[in-house]
């Protein structure tokens, strides 16, 4: 087989397998139910000033 036949074959291989769609995946939406909450912290001054003074320090 010589490299040229290799190319063709291989190029047609990625071909057909980049084209093929793959459905044997379930297609379900998941509901999730539940709360989040998350604590806001510091107001934003305090956290501007906490970064500033890490630039500093560095």
């Amino acid at each position: 087989m010589s490299m040229g036949a290799y190319d063709e074959d291989e190029h047609e291989r990625r071909e057909e397998k980049s084209t093929t769609v793959d459905t044997d995946f379930d297609d379900e939406r998941n509901e999730y139910r539940g709360k989040v909450e998350f604590d806001s912290g510091d107001s934003t001054e305090a956290l501007l000033d906490q970064f500033k003074e890490i630039k500093e320090n560095n």
